[in-house]
């Protein structure tokens, strides 16, 4: 597969506080997650991509382009959408206004706003409800939904199971794999060790604002030891 993004020895920045330290990864159009402990900067790197680091050096490329140091909505309109972790929708817009708002230009694309609904049925039955009126795992489908309306070629989200009932996350699953499958690039920060190793093979370990190490899901899954060290967690059952 051809590479589609690349971070080449990426350094962000909060004030005097340096939290990524050379970050280097390259991805063709596949699924890959970025795991590890809370605090060793994976939420920043997705802020680096995206624009929204104050500082950040090094260099972040996406299909050959140089996209570090642009604004956000030129990072978007590039062909890369982001999912934040929280969410951010906004309280004064309906379902059926998040979408319509970022409607335009995407007729005739992969991505409408129906095709978002046929893609959330429960978004369609909740369209004049607020954003923040919806359920953990609705307020979830909307915020993918909106970040699908840039029809992007990478969709990075950051810890989208965050919060959800286990029956929405085996959804949240089954979506990105579909999308994967359809040729989307997906770049996933988790912690949930199931959900990052369900959806891609290739596993970033980042720890204290570098990439570790990278193993995949087969072998991390089978890998107790490796779960405890990476993550702290208890092994997933098998």
């Amino acid at each position: 597969m051809s590479t589609l993004f690349e971070i080449e020895d990426l350094n962000a920045y909060y004030g005097a506080a340096q939290i990524l330290e050379g970050v280097s990864l390259t991805m063709a159009a596949e699924g890959v997650a970025v795991i590890g402990r809370n605090g060793m900067g994976k939420t920043t790197l997705c802020a680096a991509v995206m624009g929204m680091m104050p500082r950040a050096t090094g260099s972040i490329r996406f299909k050959g382009k140089e996209i570090l140091g642009r604004p956000s909505y030129r990072i978007a309109g590039l062909g890369i959408g982001y999912v934040p972790q929280g969410r951010r929708l906004f309280p004064s817009l309906s379902v059926d206004e998040h979408l319509q708002m970022l409607a335009r230009g995407t007729r005739g694309k992969r991505w409408t706003p129906d095709a978002v609904y046929e893609l959330f049925p429960r978004l369609a039955e909740r369209k004049k409800n607020g954003g923040t009126q919806l359920s953990g795992g609705e307020q979830q489908m909307l915020a993918i939904g909106r970040a699908l309306l840039g029809n992007p070629d990478l969709l990075i989200m950051d810890e989208p199971s965050e919060g959800l009932a286990p029956a929405i996350v085996e959804g949240l699953i089954g979506t990105c794999k579909t999308l994967v499958e359809e040729g989307m690039a997906i770049l996933l920060v988790e912690q949930n060790l199931g959900v990052a190793t369900s959806i891609a093979e290739r596993q970033l370990v980042m720890v204290s604002g570098r990439i570790a190490a990278e193993t995949t899901a087969s072998a991390l899954v089978g890998d107790a030891e490796a779960q405890r060290r990476y993550l702290g967690v208890e092994p997933l059952a098998s």
